[in-house]
């Protein structure tokens, strides 16, 4: 192992061209690929867009490593016991489901289970050999990976800890994720997952899509939201270790694996601006009214992944932070809606304002498009009856996976034991009020 002495340093800035080195003199001066790169590295550009995309879209590192990732044996898909029961890419064959759904926190599986083992398909959309669409993942894990290291060519992985901390051992070097954070590893790229804690769970967006990015702020202005400077990349730390590795890669919705000699996280130095990062939600500037009304819960977006039509995305990524309410006249959780957007939600701690009881840390909920959802009976009466004053939220941390295509539910999510079978019955209760 070669690496600074401290388990995690950070360069900030979201999008920016940064640059690491775990051994000094690492990165060549001046020239991308030397006729001999420093050190004796290999230099290997990774890229995560098409080369002739625009300056402000184009995504791509150069890595300076100890082997090329070009020497290594063929991959063989898995299959039989080996393949991967519980995780599902798109295009889904399921038909999709109108009704609104809800489930439990999923139970933790057996001893021995580490992240990719974990992975469980909620559902999604798209088709992943066309590169458009996104899948919902859960994951719950009771092992770190030894010796094994994943790969992603589907789509960039954005993982969302609710229960557990996660040490992520990438090729640029390790980020730490507890909840609360959000990390996101570029399509590609190589890492392995360790477990702080001894057992782990959160959920994963798979973007196929374009890459995330930060949402334009119009005329919010310059300041607001996330910002640049709070997403935190890894300086570089290698592996030096000739022992075998099983490196495993999802393309095209299978899962293939190939033994290596070494490992393949030898990275010893970087620069570039497609790199793996960590967020921590609770420095997401939130916005609001200070008037009346609420506005969309778009204003809550941290990160959008665009899509061929100006302002419809791909996927949006949106927190729901501890903030101040302080509308007047106003019905202050979130409003009775219809959406040609798909949603899907999760909550990593606490409890969350439009639901009284049901929705817990760990569970979701998937409210299609059109399907209509919102605070449930008990949660209207409360607020219809509230004497309006400054009210902190600071209870609860939710997050959103919102759509533009229809998300269908996988079969074992529709069968799930840990699904309500109930939810609708929220609803069941709100009593006509109308007087003519």
């Amino acid at each position: 192992m070669g690496s600074s002495d401290a388990e995690l340093e950070y360069l900030s800035g979201f999008g920016n061209e940064h640059s690491s080195e775990a051994v000094p003199g690492a990165l060549p001066v001046g020239r991308n690929s030397p006729q001999r790169a420093p050190l004796g590295l290999y230099a290997e550009q990774l890229s995560g867009t098409a080369f002739t995309e625009p300056r402000a879209h184009n995504r791509r590192s150069w890595l300076y490593r100890i082997r090329p990732s070009a020497a290594h044996p063929k991959f063989t898909r898995l299959a039989g016991t080996r393949a991967h029961p519980t995780l599902h890419t798109a295009p889904f064959t399921e038909v999709p489901d109108p009704n609104r759904l809800r489930w439990n926190p999923p139970p933790m599986p057996v001893a021995g289970t580490d992240f990719v083992d974990g992975l469980w398909t909620v559902g999604g959309n798209g088709d992943v050999t066309q590169r458009a669409g996104m899948a919902i993942h859960l994951y719950a894990a009771t092992a770190s990976m030894t010796d094994r290291v994943f790969s992603d060519a589907d789509g960039e992985l954005l993982i969302v800890p609710e229960s557990g901390a996660l040490l992520l051992h990438t090729e640029f070097g390790r980020l730490h994720a507890a909840p609360g954070h959000v990390a996101l590893v570029p399509r590609g790229v190589r890492f392995r997952v360790e477990l702080v804690d001894g057992s782990a769970r959160g959920y994963v967006c798979e973007n196929y899509g374009q890459p995330f990015l930060l949402p334009e702020l119009g005329p919010v202005g310059a300041n607001g939201l996330a910002n640049a400077r709070d997403f935190l990349a890894p300086t570089a730390a290698y592996e030096d270790a000739d022992r075998p590795v099983e490196v495993v890669n999802k393309f095209c919705g299978a899962l293939w694996a190939a033994e290596y000699g070494h490992s393949p996280l030898d990275v010893v130095a970087w620069h570039g601006n497609l790199v793996p990062y960590v967020y921590d939600l609770r420095r997401f500037n939130v916005l609001g009214s200070i008037s009346y009304d609420h506005p969309d819960p778009s204003l809550f977006t941290v990160l959008t992944s665009p899509s061929d039509t100006p302002g419809l995305a791909g996927v949006d990524f949106v927190v729901f932070a501890p903030r101040w309410l302080v509308g007047e006249d106003t019905f202050r959780p979130p409003y009775f809606h219809r959406n040609v957007m798909s949603e899907y939600m999760g909550l990593i701690e606490g409890a969350y304002d439009a639901k009284a009881e049901g929705f817990t840390p760990g569970g979701g909920s998937l409210h299609n498009m059109m399907s209509a959802h919102g605070p449930d009976r008990d949660t209207f009466e409360a607020a219809s009856a509230a004497q309006l004053r400054p009210q902190k939220i600071d209870d609860g941390l939710a997050f959103m996976f919102e759509t533009r295509w229809p998300v269908t539910a996988t079969a074992q999510a529709l069968g799930a034991g840990h699904r309500q079978q109930d939810y609708d019955d929220v609803w069941q209760g709100l009593q006509r009020h109308f007087r003519d």
